[in-house]
């Protein structure tokens, strides 16, 4: 059974968004802002990228937002380092 690309899935594209909802409202309104400006041109890696820095606390996330630290080495990654700097930008 093949894989549904994040594109052509709109479950998929709506628990993203719903994953992306943070307890910390300054997260929640920079990840909104920039799924609202991006969400239709992430690819696959991108989401997966996304997906891995959901996984980190709201104060680690914002921390990397602000460029008060940098992407662990275990989540550094081309996808990841570009999605980082998507996110900064938004």
């Amino acid at each position: 059974m093949e894989a549904t690309s994040h594109q052509a899935d709109p479950l998929r594209r709506a628990r993203l968004r719903w994953r992306s909802r943070r307890g910390l409202l300054e997260n929640d309104l920079i990840l909104t802002r920039f799924l609202d400006r991006y969400e239709a041109v992430l690819g696959d890696d991108d989401v997966g990228a996304l997906t891995r820095l959901l996984e980190l606390s709201d104060n680690d996330l914002m921390d990397l937002i602000l460029a008060r630290s940098e992407l662990p080495a275990e989540l550094s990654g081309p996808s990841s380092d570009r999605l980082l700097a998507l996110l900064r930008g938004a």
